[in-house]
């Protein structure tokens, strides 16, 4: 034809399949029974997987885990009407990690929308809050067009989720196999925007000059690959770094420049403080409290949303986090010895401030006690992982003590619920890891309340044979309270959950299960959990009254 374009007429789910591909994506979660059409078959064509789990929100954790460890797009694919409403807690937890994630809703009929048919539900308006684009696809024209550009609407500027509802009828319909695809160029943006000169030259000022700085590197660190940028800068200019979410891992637990236990003390007397990232901008207002008043606070990265919400934050670099630390690190390239040096005692003070903070909670991380404390617990998976661990973790309490006692040995071997907190992800997030990474050793820890929300998918992992070590820190009560039987109410009403045998759940479904009630025994039980080479869990009885949900959030970090 006169175009060059092949207009063999093909059902319209192979036209969006191709152009799924095109725009780099690999795989596609979708749920059990969902009703896509001829999608799964256009996929296959494509070379695009398709992995099934058990509901929406799983698949659509899974699609952002594959995301975030890989860097290339993640896509979950959901059936009519409530299958949309179902996925919501994962495009809300992507939307807050800037994950970049499509998902596609499929329409049950046009000829049915908004008239009450089976599965009808407003569904466009239900992702927009969390969504960079939302578009409504009723016919096979448009189809490959709309999908491409809610893709590419997925990494402009900051990161997220898009959405796409497409009707069955687009999906069933003979369309052409290609279409001419206008280049929109709104989001056919560079991705990595340079930051302004002026300012990059300013930070590095600020740095050389600098007496007490200290760098906080947040989850763009890792999103936008920074890693070595990152760690060229902090090595070169004798600046200590924390580190927050995604971005943990990026310095080896044993650099002399890697903090953990003084991040509050380092706000406390800094005099310069580098955000990469808009995670730990919350975590400089301490909980109402605000950096020393000599500090001046500058935030690196993509994207003003949350910056723009807190006052008097500081001065804002706009751009790819990598391309920023780097020049940052190039301005200052001639001028770090003086400075280096002049920090050599506020690194052994912070020094100081960690030794102390290790040493007022080594009682708790040696502890005998039964139940076992949860810092027990952490102290021994931490001294359990390997360079190659990817580490996972699901809950609240549980995961945001993690953070102060698990060090991830590399770069990009973290993931957690995100600045959201949502639970459930623990599971979703194996399956992608593992998928993903199937030569890493994927070491996951749930609280007893996550691992419920998304925890059937253990079957996913045992039907696909895809191994990894769980851990429940369990610290529900061993029995029903006395009170329930005392105020004549059934027993259980009203009351926490009490000792689900997880162990049990994991054999009942194919996977090996052990029960931890001996702090001596959790490092023999994790050896024979990894020995297995199955899909484990580990019910792991720790305290219920060591910490409670909302406690950490006071002690974390100091």
């Amino acid at each position: 034809m006169s175009d060059g374009i092949n207009r063999q007429l093909v059902p319209g789910g192979r036209v969006i399949a191709r152009a799924l591909e095109e725009q780099g994506v690999e795989v596609v979660h979708t749920s059990r029974g969902s009703r896509i059409g001829g999608l799964h078959e256009g996929c296959a064509d494509e070379g695009i997987e398709v992995v099934h789990l058990h509901n929406e929100q799983a698949a659509t954790h899974a699609a952002d885990a594959h995301a975030r460890i890989t860097g290339t797009p993640g896509c979950a694919v959901v059936t009519a009407g409530p299958g949309t409403a179902a996925a919501l807690p994962g495009v809300a937890t992507a939307s807050r990690a800037q994950s970049p994630l499509l998902l596609i809703g499929v329409q049950s009929a046009l000829t049915g929308d908004s008239r009450g048919t089976r599965q009808d539900l407003t569904r466009i308006g239900m992702p927009a809050p969390f969504t960079k684009y939302a578009a409504n696809v009723v016919d096979t024209a448009h189809a490959a067009q709309e999908v491409s550009t809610a893709l590419r609407a997925c990494h402009h500027g900051e990161p997220g989720p898009s959405y796409v509802e497409i009707s069955l009828q687009v999906l069933d319909a003979a369309a052409p196999s290609a279409t001419p695809q206008p280049q929109d160029e709104h989001h056919g943006a560079p991705t990595r925007p340079a930051a302004d000169p002026g300012a990059v030259q300013r930070l590095a000022d600020l740095l050389v000059h600098a007496e007490r700085p200290a760098i906080l590197l947040g989850r763009q660190v890792w999103t936008t690959r920074a890693t070595d940028a990152a760690v060229t800068l902090v090595r070169a200019l004798n600046v200590p770094a924390y580190t927050d979410g995604a971005a943990r891992g990026t310095l080896p637990p044993d650099d002399p420049h890697h903090f953990r236990l003084s991040r509050l003390y380092a706000f406390a007397n800094a005099d310069v403080i580098v955000v990469v990232g808009d995670a730990l901008l919350g975590a400089l207002r301490g909980r109402g409290e605000r950096p020393a008043p000599q500090a001046t606070v500058v935030r690196i990265g993509r994207g003003r949303r949350i910056a723009d919400a807190h006052e008097n934050v500081g001065h804002t670099i706009d751009g790819d986090a990598g391309e920023v630390l780097a020049s940052v690190a190039e301005a200052a390239s001639a001028r770090t010895g003086d400075g280096a040096y002049r920090r050599k005692e506020w690194l052994d003070e912070l020094r100081a401030a960690e030794r102390t903070a290790y040493e007022r909670r080594l009682p708790q991380l040696r502890s005998d006690a039964r139940p076992i404390h949860p810092y027990r617990l952490l102290h021994e998976l931490d001294g359990f992982l390997t360079e190659d661990t990817l580490c996972i973790t699901d809950g609240g309490g549980v995961a945001l003590c993690s953070e102060q006692i698990v060090q991830p040995r590399s770069p990009g071997h973290w993931l957690d619920p995100g600045p959201l907190g949502t639970p459930g992800v623990g599971i979703p997030f194996v399956l992608a890891a593992k998928r993903a990474r199937p030569d890493k050793e994927v070491v996951a820890l749930f609280g007893v309340g996550d691992l419920s929300v998304t925890g059937w998918d253990f079957e996913t992992l045992v039907r696909l044979d895809l191994p990894f070590i769980g851990i429940v820190a369990d610290n529900s009560p061993a029995g029903p309270p006395h009170r329930a039987e005392r105020d004549g109410r059934p027993a259980g009403a009203g009351d926490p959950f009490t000792g689900l045998p997880y162990d049990t759940f994991a054999r009942m479904l194919g996977g090996y299960g052990e029960a931890v009630l001996d702090p001596a025994d959790i490092g023999p039980a994790l050896r024979r959990a990894r020995e297995s080479g199955k899909p484990s869990l580990l019910d792991v009885r720790v305290d219920p009254h060591a910490y409670t949900p909302g406690t950490p959030n006071q002690t974390v970090d100091k």
